[in-house]
């Protein structure tokens, strides 16, 4: 174990101007877009105000860093960090407990599973005065925690118990003192289930279920993988989506070498309409994978995207 300190600006990424696409292409700007994940594995969005979270200002920030598991240079590996919210000094050991079942979840799932000596994890210690999250276990409810994480999103003007937020800034900040960090997961000292989306992923640390929303956030972050759900707009009319399990094309041209194949989130691979917040215009190759629900495996064209990504940053894969 080691202590680390850094002296970092504010992050910004995901606190200012984070737009969220609309029908047809237009963008609102007042507002950050935050997945929503349901105790049956459902996902949603929900519109949180961009100038209600609070900002943190740029400060020194201390704490021990446990490595969980190191096999090699952060520039050659996928670094995987974990900050908690809401565990005191003397609740440091549950949350260790916490980390270690939720990197144990998440690479029980392919191809983490069978990459899972190319990940580096770690374990940032940030200590709180006091136990627990905000509005657990009622709204109103206070804590005095270092990453002001809370339910109903700090019960700003979103309607979702469920969506648990972090204060993105000081999250980072901590997040940052591990060797390397491609995503960063605050872990709430809670056994609510409870999650959000974002720059910084959130789970509640003490619910069994909570560790999907990681498998599902690397999804994006390491994958590119598109979200493969409906919701909440209607028809797509704008241009050929990037990502490569989103298209346009109800062939399913895109995916062509996997049409027709089984795969092992279930079913067969072809164009499913409805895809990437848009009910019409836009498919998905298969029906139900991990990026339209939790507890689902990647598709085949989602597996593929995640091993390319390996392959692309760890050296002995290529």
């Amino acid at each position: 174990m080691r202590v680390s300190r850094l002296t970092l600006p504010v992050l910004a990424v995901a606190l200012v101007a984070a737009t969220a696409p609309a029908s047809g292409g237009a963008v609102e700007s007042a507002v950050e877009w935050r997945e929503v994940f349901s105790p049956d594995g459902t996902i949603t969005r929900a519109a949180v105000p961009v100038a209600a979270e609070p900002r943190a200002e740029a400060a020194e920030v201390t704490a021990e860093v446990v490595p969980i598991q190191r096999t090699g240079d952060a520039d050659q590996r996928f670094d995987l960090v974990f900050v908690g919210d809401g565990y005191t000094s003397s609740e440091l050991g549950a949350y260790h407990g916490h980390v270690v079942d939720k990197w144990a979840e998440l690479s029980a799932v392919e191809p983490f599973k069978s990459y899972k000596q190319y990940f580096n994890v770690w374990q940032v210690d940030v200590v709180s005065n006091e136990s627990g999250v905000d509005h657990d276990p009622a709204l109103g409810s206070a804590k005095d925690t270092a990453l002001d994480m809370g339910f109903w999103c700090q019960g700003r003007d979103v309607d979702t118990e469920r969506l648990l937020c972090v204060n993105q800034a000081k999250a980072g900040q901590f997040g940052a003192l591990a060797p390397g960090a491609d995503q960063i997961i605050a872990l709430g000292n809670t056994a609510k289930y409870g999650g959000a989306g974002g720059g910084v992923a959130t789970a509640a640390g003490a619910n069994a279920q909570a560790g999907q929303i990681a498998v599902h956030e690397l999804g994006h972050s390491i994958g590119g993988l598109a979200d493969e759900y409906d919701y909440p707009y209607d028809r797509y009319a704008g241009d050929e989506p990037a990502e490569p399990n989103a298209t346009a094309d109800a062939s399913g041209a895109k995916w062509s070498r996997y049409l027709g194949q089984t795969s092992p989130d279930g079913g067969t691979v072809g164009a499913y309409e409805g895809s990437r917040y848009h009910r019409y215009g836009l498919y998905r190759p298969t029906e139900n994978s991990i990026m339209r629900t939790l507890g689902r495996e990647f598709n085949l064209v989602g597996r593929e995207a995640m091993v390319d990504a390996f392959k692309t940053k760890i050296p002995e894969l290529r």
